[in-house]
């Protein structure tokens, strides 16, 4: 049944209802590819054991409901150990939370458990999701699946890997700046960024609440947007969920690309020579490309790495371990705190939390944190005056392919990794990566994304230039 792995969303989903397997059988097959492969890739955290219990139950849905069944019933999938999912641990990958079990379901899963998805697992990430390479996990790097001397990115790296490894077609991920599209790039995946608020937070442990947002990992754009279109829509637990999701009307010039050529060039040569390319093919399919200006681009980096610690130290003050989670005795009240916090954060959770903690101070708020949020008002501004302009503005979704595990000890290069994706995250716009042409790097052929962003709510904009791009002309399982 390996043949199963390689199948889209709506190759299983058609392939089921007409008879030709079953969902059990698809379950087995990823099941038995996460046996034969996490113990070197470290994607999976956990393997739920009643998948194929949920498989069985799948298979029973669509003999009773035929047509009728929703179209991703028995369809596997995983989820970033950020997401609750009642019943079972969500550590987000921190020893601070290695023992929690969710007590109640993220509305995103319980939108997909009513859709009838297999729910396999949950992934490796960077620890409450601070990362660009999963090696911040509290339980070990996770390794990319073209090399495994590599990242897969991060800080939704497992999902990423899992999803590139075939141990399952598709994978949800969270994004605060680029946790999603960057590793997959360097996967060779699409991922989506959502319009801030399209798509619910309840449910997703916190890590900067003003740039959180759930999206959908897959191996096409059909099947991302088939995951997308299932999980997003208005919560009433979630005050910040857009209540009106319909997809905006198309701009005037539907096929026009934006490209700040200044703020590409932060890219490595190899990145930029596969962006061309891919540029150079949707010129082909009657894009127009044109040279825009996004003079605030290059400053999006510095003020998210403002805004972001602070929000870090503001959601991560309830991790004390005297209610729930690492707990370490001590001589008194205070050494207790410090001690369950330094031992249950690590190192780069931690950095974070000192960092929000200092530009929120007496004395520097109004120096760092106001003028950050400041700067995310004239990003929007700027972006707003090129989309009068153009449908999309295309940057390389990452400066280059995966890097070397262990290779970026020093933080400020390891934070360089997220500078194209920070933009779309401060000002809540939508953004897709597909992959580009792939570069040679130390003799291994590597993937790496192009990004597309557009204005908020555009999401379906965003999948029609995907499609473009990789040649997909059949339609999503819908």
């Amino acid at each position: 049944m390996s043949t199963l792995t390689e199948l889209s969303i709506a190759e299983l989903s058609s392939g089921m209802r007409r008879g030709d397997f079953s969902a059990i059988e698809v379950t087995h097959a990823h099941l038995e590819n996460i046996s034969a492969k996490n113990k070197e890739l470290n994607a999976f955290l956990e393997v739920f054991d009643d998948a194929e219990e949920q498989a069985r139950d799948a298979d029973a849905r669509i003999k009773e409901q035929g047509a009728a069944a929703p179209p991703l019933t028995g369809i596997p999938i995983a989820f970033k150990d950020n997401i609750l999912i009642e019943g079972k641990v969500a550590s987000a990958a921190s020893r601070m939370l290695q023992t929690h079990v969710a007590t109640y379901d993220a509305t995103v899963i319980r939108k997909l458990r009513a859709a009838g998805m297999v729910f396999l697992g949950r992934t490796n990430m960077d620890e409450f999701a601070m990362g660009s390479s999963t090696e911040h996990s509290a339980f070990g790097p996770t390794r990319n699946p073209h090399d495994f001397t590599r990242v897969p990115g991060g800080s939704s790296g497992g999902s990423a890997a899992a999803v590139a490894a075939h141990l399952v077609p598709a994978a949800l991920g969270s994004e605060t700046c680029g946790s999603i599209r960057q590793p997959a790039s360097l996967c060779g995946l699409v991922g989506l960024k959502p319009t801030y608020g399209a798509v619910s937070r309840y449910g997703l442990i916190a890590m900067g609440s003003s740039l959180d947002q759930i999206g959908p990992l897959g191996r096409t754009v059909a099947d991302v947007e088939t995951i997308f279109n299932a999980i997003r829509g208005h919560d009433p637990y979630d005050s910040t969920t857009l209540t009106d999701i319909g997809t905006t009307a198309r701009h005037p010039l539907p096929k026009t690309i934006g490209v700040p050529r200044a703020f590409v060039t932060d890219a490595s040569p190899e990145a930029r020579e596969s962006f061309e390319k891919s540029l150079a093919k949707l010129a082909s399919a009657g894009y127009e490309i044109s040279d825009i200006e996004f003079p605030s681009a290059p400053y999006g980096l510095a003020a998210y790495y403002i805004v972001m610690p602070a929000e870090v130290s503001t959601n991560l003050a309830r991790f004390d371990g005297m209610r729930y989670g690492y707990h370490a005795e001590g001589s008194d009240l205070l050494d207790e705190y410090k001690k369950s916090r330094s031992g249950g954060f690590g190192p780069e959770t931690r950095r974070r939390v000192m960092l929000g903690t200092y530009v929120l101070s007496s004395g520097y708020y109004d120096s760092y944190y106001r003028r950050a949020t400041a700067l995310r008002d004239v990003l929007a501004e700027d972006l707003g005056k090129a989309f009068g302009k153009v449908s999309y503005i295309a940057t390389p979704t990452t400066p280059g392919p995966a890097f070397k595990l262990g290779s970026k000890n020093d933080p400020l290069s390891m934070y360089l990794e997220d500078i194209f994706a920070a933009p779309a995250n401060l000002t809540g716009i939508p953004a897709i990566t597909v992959p580009s042409a792939s570069v040679q790097k130390e003799d291994v052929t590597l993937p790496i994304g192009i990004q597309f962003m557009s204005p908020k709510r555009t999401e379906d904009s965003l999948f029609a230039i995907g499609k473009d791009l990789m040649g997909e002309y059949t339609e999503p399982a819908s």
